[in-house]
């Protein structure tokens, strides 16, 4: 109509708009919560906690106190796994928050009720990782029970494999460790009752759902269908209003305090003309004794060229450094090699290590106090943070050195700037999701659970928090009241897409 006023179309504040907005987020919270009933009406192992059984004696053998956040979490998690109803949890927490206590203290609730547990992580060295930690806490436990910790990956040697994927189908390995080969096909189950997957958002919804899969083949001979307790982690914290819309459909449990001896640590932001100051300081690091992380930047595309760029910066800094070990950490080594390079470097012997992103997450050296990543402009913010989070692990001050380069006579562009400027204003990670979200926008931020589910067309989840509150409350009642209805609503806005929040 020609009195309607444009700027109300333009700024999308006409009631037309604010209409197809509301329509959008009721069908996104009614595909939320349909999958969550559904999940409600599934069986799951009850898994109670003993008062003396293996998470008392983890905890009586561990060289630290949790933190009052990690022991509110581990109750959470306890009442979850207690219950029939199988628990669909995300667990985010900063960076060094200490997730991984968590889940071990899950896995032993899951051990004790005699089920198997198992733990998927992204990349082998992230699960090298928590293997080593977990075996080093659990196994001494698990021997006297005649029971082990298994691990799984791509790159295994048939005769171990074989011996693995025995001790998984026996019920020997109580808790199996792993890359997303844990879900192969030839991976047959005991009696598989809970599964933590570490940084969720790395795996597509198609692995999520392979691994459901798996637990419902779980105990034979019985009838139902079991659906696993799911622990996801992140240390990727989700700003409040995705964690009301898109992931509505989970409980969230948050690590909101790191554990003591933590040194806050200083981020600086240098030019790459600067290098040469940047490599004095790598040789001041070296000479207190303390060990340095350079990380340069892996783009899909080129990996040859990336390679070349790790190895020149290699070369540049063994010159630099005559008579340091300086390691070469880069993802077309064989698995052995990087195993070599990473005992080195967190055995103290090796002070310089050079890496492409391998090292992102899990990556625990607490005598490392400098960490430089060259050409930070390329990367992500979450990224860059959880890199930052590999160093300030100890007692020693540490620093984080972003180096930048701008194009030819150019300048950063708007976005890079904004990422960088965010790292050097702020170490919360709450925060830097923040930012990360006004920047991206929450198709990019979401990545994997996306895959098929659109994202808003219409609605904006920072301008329209006051809808998505009431679509909120709205969506139970449409359910409850005109399922018909609520059900032909969903189809008309998500077709078979809502699948995807099954997983």
């Amino acid at each position: 109509a020609p009195e309607v006023s444009l700027a109300t179309l333009e700024d999308r504040s006409h009631p037309a708009w604010l209409r197809l907005k509301v329509e959008e987020l009721v069908a996104q919270q009614l595909s939320q919560q349909r999958a969550r009933r559904e999940r409600e009406r599934q069986r799951a192992p009850v898994l109670a906690a003993r008062a003396d059984g293996l998470a008392a004696q983890l905890l009586a053998a561990l060289p630290f106190a949790l933190t009052a956040a990690q022991r509110r979490v581990g109750e959470e998690i306890a009442r979850n796994l207690a219950s029939p109803t199988p628990m669909h949890r995300l667990l985010q927490g900063d960076v060094g928050s200490g997730k991984t206590v968590v889940a071990a203290l899950a896995a032993c609730i899951a051990i004790d009720a005699g089920w198997q547990c198992a733990l998927m992580a992204p990349t082998e060295i992230l699960a090298e990782q928590h293997f080593a930690k977990l075996a080093d806490w659990l196994a001494p436990l698990l021997a006297p029970r005649g029971l082990q910790v298994a691990w799984l990956t791509g790159g295994q040697k048939k005769k171990d494999r074989q011996a693995m994927l025995q001790a998984i189908a026996s019920g020997a390995a109580a808790l199996v460790i792993g890359t997303h080969a844990v879900i192969q096909q030839q991976v047959r189950f005991a009696r598989l009752g809970l599964a933590i997957i570490d940084e969720q958002h790395r795996f597509g919804v198609q692995q999520r759902l392979d691994l459901r899969n798996k637990l419902s083949e779980s105990p034979q001979g019985d009838a139902t269908a079991w659906e696993p307790h799911l622990l996801m982690m992140s240390a990727t914290p989700i700003p409040r209003t995705l964690a009301m819309s898109y992931y509505a459909d989970l409980d969230v449990s948050t690590l909101d305090e790191l554990p003591p001896g933590r040194t806050p640590v200083l981020t600086r932001l240098v030019a790459e003309s600067r290098r040469d100051e940047v490599i004095e300081r790598i040789r001041a690091q070296i000479a207190q004794g303390r060990q340095v992380y350079w990380v340069c930047p892996l783009i899909e595309e080129s990996e040859a060229l990336d390679l070349r760029h790790a190895s020149a910066t290699h070369a540049e800094l063994a010159a630099a450094l005559p008579g340091q070990a300086v390691g070469l950490l880069h993802s077309r080594l064989p698995p052995a090699e990087k195993k070599a390079v990473m005992a080195q470097f967190a055995s103290g012997a090796m002070p310089v290590l050079v890496s492409t992103t391998v090292i992102e997450v899990g990556v625990d050296v607490p005598n490392a106090s400098l960490m430089v990543i060259e050409h930070a402009e390329r990367f992500g913010l979450s990224q860059l943070h959880q890199l930052r989070g590999r160093v300030g692990r100890g007692a020693a001050a540490s620093a984080c050195v972003l180096l930048y380069a701008t194009p030819e006579g150019g300048r950063l562009g708007e976005t890079a700037r904004e990422r960088l400027k965010a790292m050097a204003e702020t170490s919360d990670g709450f925060e830097i999701a923040r930012r990360d979200l006004a920047i991206r926008g929450p198709g990019e931020f979401l990545g994997a659970r996306q895959s098929g589910a659109a994202l808003l067309r219409f609605a904006d989840l920072a301008e329209d928090s006051a809808l998505l509150q009431w679509a909120r409350r709205a969506a139970p009642r449409l359910l409850d009241r005109w399922p018909e209805l609520a059900a032909r609503h969903v189809d008309r806005w998500l077709g078979g897409r809502a699948d995807y929040l099954k997983a």
